[in-house]
């Protein structure tokens, strides 16, 4: 019963801290492999729409794949800050070893304090800077990658998609569309059936 009350050790609190933060990486880097398997599928959907010469689907597909980037991109820095974190857990256990342990121990529940405060404000920040700047670059930046997929698939697919009818147009007549797909040879030989040379 006396074990349930006990005060915490600096040593459990470094502890518990260093397996938090060893679970906190695992989780990053399962996101992180998460993420970048949905961006290769995103890239495949975005190659399909692109061959189909849904010119529409390729842009909302590649502003979704921009936010998908940056989100893979923040994990990056925060694996960067996690790791960090481990290697100052770390030395403060050495640095306890020759410490109060009592101060220590205040010093810990300081910087959990003070690593929420700044988990919390970072959040914030990263949430309005999102919102600032949420579209200022995603439309330069999706066009490159609609850009970039038909380049790889060939030109003669992004002349497709310049014919493609828009999602709000209204789309072609039959009979206009049936002009549209005939070739000159097709026009040529109705001409000599019609006896005009």
């Amino acid at each position: 019963m006396a074990s349930l009350f006990k005060k915490k050790t600096v040593d459990d609190v470094i502890k518990e801290q260093s397996k938090e933060l060893r679970g906190t990486q695992r989780q990053i880097t399962r996101d992180r492999s998460a993420l970048e398997k949905q961006e290769k599928q995103m890239e495949a959907e975005i190659r399909k729409m692109a061959k189909s010469g849904n010119k529409e689907a390729c842009k909302i597909l590649a502003k979704q794949l921009v936010q998908l980037r940056k989100q893979k991109n923040r994990t990056y820095a925060v694996s960067s800050k996690v790791t960090s974190m481990s290697t100052q857990t770390k030395t403060m256990q050495a640095v306890n070893k020759k410490m109060d342990p009592q101060k220590t121990l205040k010093t810990m529940q300081d910087f959990q304090k003070e690593n929420m405060k700044m988990d919390m404000t970072e959040d914030m920040i990263n949430d309005t800077l999102d919102e600032i700047f949420d579209d200022s670059g995603d439309e330069e930046e999706s066009q490159d990658i609609v850009n970039q997929v038909l380049d790889e698939i060939g030109i003669e697919i992004s002349g497709k998609m310049v014919r493609a009818p828009a999602a709000g147009k209204s789309l072609p007549s039959a009979a206009s569309s049936k002009q549209a797909t005939i070739s000159d040879d097709e026009i040529e030989r109705q001409l000599r059936a019609l006896g005009v040379d």
